[in-house]
């Protein structure tokens, strides 16, 4: 089983299969908005919706925080516009 984490220290949601990182969503903090400016994941685990469960992880801890969400990452980026745009 894949677990999400979010961890606000970092600025990052890791993914983890049985302990082992294999994924991760990393942010950078300024004037109180959230950028995603990385979003990868191990190549044998691509095509799970890995990806997207760690940005979804982001989005959910920004809106908790009342922070504004950006994304530099392409990745990210296409999601959030793909959200904002329904």
């Amino acid at each position: 089983m894949i677990d999400i984490v979010f961890d606000k220290d970092n600025n990052a949601a890791f993914a983890y299969d049985n302990n082992i990182k294999i994924g991760e969503c990393v942010f950078v903090e300024e004037n109180n908005t959230w950028n995603i400016v990385h979003t990868g994941v191990d190549n044998s685990y691509r095509g799970q919706g890995i990806a997207k469960k760690l940005v979804e992880c982001i989005i959910n801890n920004a809106k908790e925080n009342n922070k504004k969400l950006i994304a530099e990452c392409s990745y990210a980026k296409k999601l959030l516009d793909r959200l904002n745009s329904n």
